[in-house]
Order: structure tokens, then C-alpha cells, then sequence
């Protein structure tokens, strides 16, 4: 199967440091890929899969300086890559709900991951195009949005990718952004009131400069609480093996989490506020806990956690990439015979076949590896 799987072009796919979607995009990609199927990543040029990567701009930009430039550049790039993934792609993957309006473009089949908290304003957008098949990434975001063909696939990771360790240090980990809806003064209260050490590890956007001047930098102090900066893969494994626990205080309905099973598979268990995706996630005494409020996280700090191995087990049964490609690969099956149904009757009134296109290489394209990296003039 061709499958055309468009991402944003501001982050590397896999990110090399903060990038929900573009690490949810990297783990699809090598899933199917590892499958046989045929994938083309729609990202830009930094990014290094084993599958075929097409850009239209060569490098990373990311934080965001200028939101007007940065929308323009975005839809430039969805518009070029939905006008290239329609010449052979049999399925179509969406992660940016800036591209459903130029499906009408195009009559592949086309999938749509929600990746952000439920909005009215882009709930309307979604219906407004009630043909395409929709995936909601938790069962909390599927019960807010009225879609007609609405499906959830949990994300999934590499769990072997992850170290775990039994041994813990004596300190308990945030990471995250450094935003007010992930709450890291919170995990800062945390910390103290529970006596710990507390590693900080985020990126601080340019748009939350403010809040990490006021609400968390001053507590900084290089020895109770310690800002690491951003992690790396490398980086963040080290972290979050050997925290006692990693703190998540959000303060906003959490789209996923990505970070709760990535501390799972490394053996930690979550201490984390209700919200979104977390009670679909955390299950208290087996994997963390789910806290009411800074001193409850406090007191849990101080008592008895889940084992390490549990948590562990918890994500290898329920958050694995495998897992993950086989559901989204059941809604691309059902989509492509129905496609194929469709041309071929549409071939027949008209009295021709239809096999479709298959993409080539342009000039500029090169290889790399077993890859076919694209550049602007794809």
C-alpha cells in the first residue's frame, strides 16, 4: 500500500527534542514501513526515517517567531504536499487540521489524527468535510466531537526503545513544555512540600517566556530544583529511568501524554492531575497515581509507588507501536477497496481504465540509504 503521511514542516520527523506529533509521526512511519508498505513522509529536510522523506523547506524552525510567516509557510507546504501525495498515494494521513479543507482536491482516500484538545471552532471545520475518516487519539476527545466516521487509536511507542532501571535516584522529573497548562510550578510545589529534588527538563517557547520568568525561574536554584533544559532521546531516558517518579500536574484537558508512557516504559511511575487523556492512562496503585491536588502529589511522593516492572508491562500490553499500526492500518484496508471499487465503475461508464500514478524522482531528489529524500522541486 502507498500511503502519503503529511506532517508539519517545522519540526524533524523524529524531533530531536520537543515534537509530539512529528515522534507520533516517526514511530507510524517506521511501523508501516517495517510492514512493507510503501510510505512517504511529507515533513521537512532535517528529518531521518527509513522510509521516503519529501520536504519542501530543507531545515527545521522551530520555536514559531513570527505566527503570520509561519501560517503561510505551513499551508504552502500542506497544498504542495497534498497536491504531490494525490498523484499515487492510496491513502492519504492528515496530522493538521489546517489541511482538510484542500481534500476537496482530491479524490484519495483520506485519514485525519486530532491531535490537539477539543475546540468548537475546529469541530465545525471537521464537519464541514464529514467524508473523511477522522482518529481521535483518546476516548475522552472522541466523546467531544460530533463526526460522523470517528474512530480512537491510542498512540504508541517503541517500548524496547526505552531504558528501564530498577535503581532510582532520589529526585523526581517534570518534561514538558514550560507552559502554564503543564503546570511546572506545580511540580515545583510538589517537590518541596514533599522534600525532593525536582529535574526540570522542557523547552520554553518564546509565547511562555513570561510565565518561565515569573512563575518558575525563581525557584530555580541548581540544587533542590534543577532546570536541565531540553532532552534529547538520549537524554530523556536517562532522566526518566532514574526518577522516583515523574510529576504531571496539567493543568488543561490533555490531548494524550505521550511523555506518561514514555516514563512507564522506562520503569517510572506518573504522578499526575485528572484531565483528558490522563484517566485513560494512569490507573492508581499500577502504574502511579492520580492526584487531587499539590499536596496529595506531595504525599505520594513520600509514600510507596508502583514497581518499575508494572509499569513497564502496563505500556508493553497497551501502548505499542504494533498496536498502533494495526489499527490504523484496518481503517486504510477498508479505505482502498472502497476507493478502488469507485474508480473502477467510474472507469467503466466512461469506457477506459484507470491504474492510477506512481510517484518518480525530480530533479534535486536524492538518495540516502534506502531512502529517496525529495526536495523542493518534487
Amino acid at each position: 500500500m502507498q500511503i502519503g503521511l503529511i506532517g508539519p514542516p517545522f519540526i524533524a520527523v523524529p524531533p530531536l527534542r520537543y515534537g509530539g506529533t512529528e515522534l507520533f509521526i516517526a514511530n507510524l512511519a517506521r511501523g508501516l514501513h517495517s510492514r512493507g508498505h510503501q510510505v512517504t513522509v511529507y515533513a521537512n529536510g532535517d528529518s531521518r526515517l527509513p522510509c521516503t522523506v519529501k520536504w519542501r523547506y530543507e531545515h527545521s524552525d522551530w520555536p514559531v517567531q513570527d505566527p503570520v510567516r509561519s501560517e503561510f509557510k505551513n499551508l504552502d507546504h500542506i497544498s504542495w504536499a497534498m497536491h504531490d501525495a494525490a498523484r499515487y498515494a492510496d491513502v492519504i494521513h492528515l496530522n493538521d487540521v489546517a489541511a482538510v479543507p484542500f481534500t476537496r482536491f482530491t479524490d484519495r482516500p483520506v485519514v485525519v489524527t486530532l491531535h490537539h484538545p477539543h475546540e468548537p471552532a475546529l469541530s465545525e471545520q471537521y464537519q464541514r468535510y464529514p467524508d473523511l475518516q477522522y482518529v481521535a487519539i483518546a476516548n475522552w476527545l472522541a466523546d467531544r466531537e460530533p463526526m460522523p466516521r470517528l474512530h480512537v487509536i491510542h498512540h504508541g511507542i517503541p517500548v524496547d526503545h526505552y531504558t528501564s532501571s530498577s535503581a532510582k535516584d532520589d529526585y523526581v522529573a517534570f518534561l514538558g513544555r514550560i507552559a502554564p497548562c503543564k503546570a511546572p510550578h506545580l511540580a515545583i510545589q510538589a517537590a518541596r512540600l514533599a522534600g525532593i529534588r525536582l529535574k526540570i527538563a522542557g523547552e520554553i517557547q518564546p509565547v511562555f517566556k513570561a510565565y518561565w520568568e515569573n512563575e518558575v525561574a525563581p525557584h530555580v536554584d541548581g540544587r533542590q530544583i534543577e532546570y536541565v533544559g531540553e532532552a534529547n532521546p538520549a537524554q530523556k531516558n536517562r532522566l526518566l529511568s532514574r526518577a522516583r517518579a515523574l510529576l504531571f500536574p496539567i493543568q488543561w484537558e490533555e490531548p494524550f501524554g505521550l511523555v506518561m508512557i514514555e516514563a512507564m516504559a522506562c520503569g517510572t511511575p506518573v504522578l499526575a492531575f485528572a484531565g483528558g487523556a490522563v484517566e485513560e492512562i494512569v490507573q492508581n496503585g499500577v502504574n502511579g497515581f492520580i492526584c487531587g491536588d499539590v499536596e496529595e502529589m506531595a504525599e505520594r511522593i513520600r509514600g510507596r509507588l508502583p514497581a518499575g516492572t508494572t509499569c513497564r508491562e502496563f505500556v508493553a500490553r497497551r501502548f505499542t507501536v504494533d498496536r498502533m499500526v494495526d489499527r490504523y492500518l484496518s481503517i486504510y484496508e477498508q479505505l482502498v477497496p472502497a476507493r478502488a471499487r469507485a474508480v473502477a465503475e467510474s472507469a467503466r461508464s466512461h469506457g477506459r481504465s484507470d491504474s492510477g500514478t506512481r510517484p518518480v524522482l525530480h530533479p534535486g531528489d536524492r538518495l540516502e540509504g534506502d531512502r529517496t529524500v525529495c526536495g523542493p522541486s518534487a
